[in-house]
């Protein structure tokens, strides 16, 4: 039986082609697209901070740095602080020396890092003693307390900055408003007053010399009750006080 016309021409054509199935989109470019917007945020926040950071440190250069974040904490846990700035001008000049004795008797030679004791610090297997003055006034002024790597990284691109654009003076005169003197006592103007009934321009050297020997540990020493190790470092820090005055280590934050 012959079929039809159509039918026969079908046969010869053969089996209608499949269709191709579409290939699925790869998800590489996807991905792609995911870590560019990534990292175009990453690079806006980073470039935000840096900005924030830079209009911190011109601001703080002439304006007193309001509570800090340590401060804060330390308000929340005690339900208040004993805090009281004070320019410059009304600060004892021993006060200056006898901090500067006690905490980082390079001050004036470094430019915010005093490599000599931070090997010093490496070969004894401790950082204790490495870190200066800006370094602390960094983290004081615009970080928070704690050994993590981020914050001693911030403190390392910071403290540079700082240098450069604060005077020694300025440096050491927000230094010493805003260090921690005693349990919730912070600056040396209410320090004074804490430990001895009168202002910072006020200070004797023996006065400067034992709140300067508070400083490391302001929660474990006292300058009013001094221990016998306090004693010893007390004449300790007198004597380096007037050596850095002799040798000209004080000029940079007293000319």
């Amino acid at each position: 039986m012959t079929g039809k016309p159509a039918d026969r021409a079908a046969e010869k054509a053969g089996p209608a082609p499949r269709k191709r199935k579409a290939k699925a989109e790869a998800p590489a470019p996807v991905r792609r697209s995911w870590l560019r917007r990534g990292l175009k945020w990453l690079g806006r926040g980073l470039g935000g901070l840096a900005a924030l950071y830079a209009v911190l440190i011109l601001l703080f250069s002439f304006v007193p740095p309001p509570i800090n974040l340590y401060q804060l904490g330390e308000a929340w846990r005690l339900g208040g602080i004993e805090k009281d700035w004070v320019p410059w001008e009304e600060i004892a000049p021993v006060m200056g020396r006898s901090a500067v004795a006690a905490e980082d008797a390079n001050f004036c030679n470094h430019w915010g890092f005093d490599m000599a004791a931070i090997r010093e610090a490496i070969e004894a297997g401790s950082n204790r003693g490495a870190s200066t003055i800006s370094q602390q006034v960094v983290k004081n002024a615009f970080l928070w307390h704690g050994r993590s790597w981020a914050r001693k990284a911030m403190e390392a691109v910071l403290t540079p900055v700082v240098e450069l654009v604060w005077s020694k003076q300025r440096i050491l005169e927000v230094y010493l408003n805003v260090a921690e003197f005693d349990d919730g006592v912070f600056g040396v103007q209410a320090a004074a007053q804490h430990y001895f009934g009168v202002d910072a321009k006020d200070l004797t050297p023996l006065q400067a010399a034992r709140l300067a020997a508070v400083l490391p540990d302001p929660k474990g020493r006292s300058a009013s009750k001094p221990s016998t190790f306090m004693k010893s470092r007390t004449r300790a820090i007198i004597s380096g006080a007037e050596t850095i005055a002799a040798d000209g280590r004080s000029a940079c934050f007293e000319g």
